[in-house]
């Protein structure tokens, strides 16, 4: 009787261990409106807290960004998205209500880690990411937007998928490079190329 006893109470305790585990490495956008199904992207409510990782990508600290920033190796990209109405469709330019500061040197990519891009600004942001990093792959690249902001997340684990293999994601953003008295500088965003790719408008909006 006890030895049957013995064998539930295992039973009972290895199913509990089961669930604990498939509960640790379920997607973590599974059950989570917020979270793409299908491509895991985050397409709502971008303004929250983050995780500790990112796909694809290394999480750093502000002191770790300082290093990196003054060795000058690593391609800064800025993902703060537009306020305004977007880009032009006519002209590609960027409509903004509020001027952006940066880090120095950084290339402005607005919008594109929103968890679902049109194909004008995908490929805006395939082409910029090859311009910056001369058509190199494995060159660093080093991604971020403000705190609490999903949209540096999106862009290194799309930047991820498109083959880049030393990505970077400083998820403090241009808030906690500021909070150390770090140099910032007026931000221009990088002009969307406007040809429409086939059978889409180029103004067609992004979630």
């Amino acid at each position: 009787m006890l030895h049957r006893w013995t064998l539930q109470l295992f039973g009972v305790l290895a199913c509990s261990l089961a669930i604990l585990i498939d509960c640790q490495i379920a997607p973590l956008s599974a059950g989570d409106s917020n979270f793409d199904d299908l491509t895991g992207y985050r397409i709502a409510r971008y303004r929250a807290a983050l995780p500790d990782t990112v796909p694809g990508g290394k999480r750093l600290h502000t002191e770790d960004v300082e290093k990196l920033f003054k060795e000058g190796k690593v391609v800064f990209v800025d993902v703060m998205p537009s306020t305004g109405a977007g880009y032009n469709p006519k002209t590609g330019k960027w409509r903004l209500l509020k001027s952006r500061q940066n880090i120095p040197g950084s290339t402005w990519l607005p919008d594109v880690g929103r968890g679902r891009l049109n194909k004008t600004l995908l490929r805006y942001f395939e082409e910029n990411l090859a311009r910056i990093s001369n058509s190199d792959k494995s060159r660093a690249l080093l991604f971020y937007c403000q705190s609490d902001c999903w949209m540096a997340w999106n862009a290194v684990k799309r930047a991820a998928e498109l083959g880049y293999s030393q990505l970077y994601w400083y998820p403090e953003g241009t808030d906690g490079w500021t909070d150390w008295d770090n140099p910032v500088e007026p931000a221009t965003p990088v002009t969307v190329d406007i040809r429409p790719p086939s059978g889409e408008s180029p103004g067609a909006l992004t979630d």
